[in-house]
């Protein structure tokens, strides 16, 4: 009968790293082409849009970071 490793649960695992590694550049490289982009929009409903989408790419990395054990706001 094998023996089942207990592996604590605030361990991140290579194949994690690697996930959120790609979750990461995915979400940085769709950040910078929407805040770039947004300069040579004029309409403004469309320039909130994105401004909207940047936010939302940010808010992602931010929580990529914090899973890797970022630093604490206190």
């Amino acid at each position: 009968m094998k023996e089942l490793l207990c592996v604590p649960e605030d361990t991140i695992t290579g194949k994690d790293l690697d996930y959120l590694s790609d979750m990461f550049q995915w979400n940085y490289t769709a950040f910078k082409k929407c805040c770039n982009d947004m300069e040579y929009i004029n309409d403004k409903e469309i320039s909130e849009f994105f401004g909207k989408t940047c936010d939302f790419f940010e808010e992602n990395l931010n929580m990529i970071l914090d899973i890797l054990g970022g630093e604490d706001d206190e």
